[in-house]
């Protein structure tokens, strides 16, 4: 009898331990379940540093843990981000692109927008380089904007697309000159009226509007470089073109005899001259 209390003794003893340690275990579990926070507090503190590698570590243990929690979802972010900053252009927009299709109304879903059109825009490198970022970035700054106009990230959306635009005038400007200098005169006149039309704001409005002139003046078309001219003096009367264009439609166009045609136009830039 003694012996049976003394076993009964043991295995209550063992039950109470187990007892304890799997309430120990669960309200460890407990706590690393309530600590999503903090360790991706200390991912980010690691991000800080720029301990990427850890800081990735970090932020996929948290989307492994906590895949549907908002720091889940704030980890893929980050490891977007990350790539971001490592250069890894490719693999950042990849991840962006996840994002967006997989979570489409997360809370910082316009950053996601804004990181993945910036991923594009860094790798502009100039009018003579790839054009297809030009494109890329400006569809994707553009759909930033429409979806999100009030967002934080719009205004810095918008300066860059003065910069993409001017990028892309640029290029089409080099095009039109190339053309220009082969006498392929239609496809010149082309590229020109597209900088015209596209990018009225751009800075290489007065030059392409001087090239039409030039063109329509080697072509015979009088009534057309009358009126681009004109845009020119109208609009642009302080700029270096202005006194190009003077210069050529009276030197070039209107020296054979077209003496009242000439007074026309010479009474027009006068009329328009800047005064100091």
């Amino acid at each position: 009898m003694k012996k049976l209390k003394i076993f009964l003794y043991i295995i209550f003893i063992n039950i109470v331990i187990l007892s304890c340690s799997s309430n120990n275990d669960e309200s460890k579990y407990k706590a690393i379940e309530q600590s999503s926070r903090e360790l991706y507090q200390i991912a980010m503190i690691d991000l800080d540093q720029k301990n990427y590698e850890e800081a990735s570590l970090k932020f996929k243990e948290i989307i492994y843990k906590y895949p549907l929690s908002n720091e889940g979802v704030q980890s893929e972010i980050m490891l977007g981000f990350i790539e971001y900053l490592r250069l890894n252009y490719e693999e950042a927009i990849y991840k962006f692109n996840r994002i967006i299709k997989i979570y489409p109304s997360h809370k910082n879903i316009d950053y996601v927008y804004y990181m993945r059109a910036v991923s594009y825009f860094e790798q502009i490198s100039g009018e003579n380089f790839d054009g297809q970022n030009n494109i890329e970035a400006k569809k994707n700054f553009q759909e930033l904007l429409n979806r999100f106009p009030e967002s934080e990230y719009a205004k810095d959306s918008r300066q860059k697309l003065i910069f993409i635009n001017e990028n892309i005038a640029a290029k089409d400007m080099e095009v039109a000159i190339f053309y220009l200098n082969q006498k392929e005169y239609l496809a010149a006149l082309g590229r020109y009226n597209k900088v015209i039309e596209k990018y009225p704001k751009s800075k290489f409005i007065p030059e392409a509007l001087y090239r039409l002139v030039e063109i329509y003046i080697i072509l015979g078309m009088k009534e057309e470089a009358e009126k681009a001219a004109s845009v020119i003096v109208y609009n642009y009367p302080k700029s270096v073109w202005y006194e190009e264009s003077y210069n050529l439609i009276n030197e070039e166009y209107y020296k054979k005899n077209k003496v009242t045609l000439r007074k026309k136009i010479s009474n027009l830039f006068k009329k328009n001259e800047p005064t100091e």
